[in-house]
């Protein structure tokens, strides 16, 4: 059986033969196009949170808590000093280190004045350095480095409990987001620290603190890490506002810590 062609088929044959070589490349640039994976020159991330035993950074440390039944909000100094003291593995099996935080007064220069008083573990794995402290698991840098990339930095701590005295709601779906990548800090409004990285984690107010008769809750993180050193400076800070409620009267619970690096080896 023959076919033929239409006079409207004679009259576009030759426009279609040359359109569809065209198609042709374009399609085949979109599959390109698709199946190209994109890659992010990175610094590692062990540039920014080195781990070697005997390294230590040394901060001044500003501790914020409310007495007094939420009456009274009281600011205690100390100095800080972090101490990678020993290479270990976690309760996974995975390499880490173990760190030890001691304080000391702020007007002593004695080294013997140092106590300990709280350990954690830093975990290096291929995409991120994680931070387990009291229990909780925190990414604290993932892979890559880059202006504006988030994570969920919390993603492994339980945000609801069977434990009535569970209070630690507020470190779910945690947003952490690189910053001011490369870019210099200042400290104490003078000394400048080249290439940091700045990790936005929270900035939340919820309610109307104003408001003495309604609920408000505050909860924001901040840490700035420097190539080559290690976390320079930390803000956090969470506290809620209780209103009054069946004759008892308004109360606020909350806690916050800020260090800022003194020095390091």
């Amino acid at each position: 059986m023959f076919s033929f062609l239409s006079p409207t088929d004679l009259i576009l044959w030759p426009l279609m033969k040359k359109i569809i070589p065209f198609l042709a490349v374009i399609l085949s640039l979109v599959v390109i196009s698709c199946n190209k994976t994109a890659t992010f020159e990175s610094a590692a991330l062990d540039e920014y949170m080195p781990m070697e035993v005997g390294k230590f950074i040394h901060y001044r440390l500003d501790s914020f808590r409310i007495e007094e039944f939420g009456q009274k909000e009281t600011i205690v100094k100390y100095e800080a000093k972090d101490v990678v003291d020993a290479a270990m593995t976690d309760n996974l099996g995975r390499p880490g280190f173990r760190l030890i935080r001691y304080l000391r007064d702020t007007l002593s220069n004695n080294e013997s004045d140092w106590t300990p008083i709280n350990t954690y573990m830093v975990v290096p794995t291929p995409q991120t350095m994680e931070v387990i402290e009291n229990n909780f698991r925190f990414q604290k840098l993932k892979l890559p480095i880059k202006e504006g990339f988030n994570w969920k930095g919390n993603s492994y701590i339980s945000a609801y409990s069977s434990d009535p005295n569970w209070d630690f709601r507020y470190y779910d779906d945690w947003d952490y987001t690189y910053e001011n990548v490369d870019a210099p800090f200042t400290i104490f409004g003078c000394e400048s620290i080249e290439n940091t990285i700045t990790v936005n984690q929270r900035d939340e107010l919820i309610g109307i603190p104003e408001d003495a008769n309604a609920y408000s809750e505050r909860n924001y993180s901040v840490e700035v890490y420097a190539k080559g050193v290690g976390m320079v400076f930390k803000d956090f800070i969470h506290w809620e506002h209780q209103p009054p409620n069946g004759g008892n009267p308004a109360y606020k619970i909350g806690y916050g810590v800020k260090l800022l690096m003194i020095d390091h080896n």
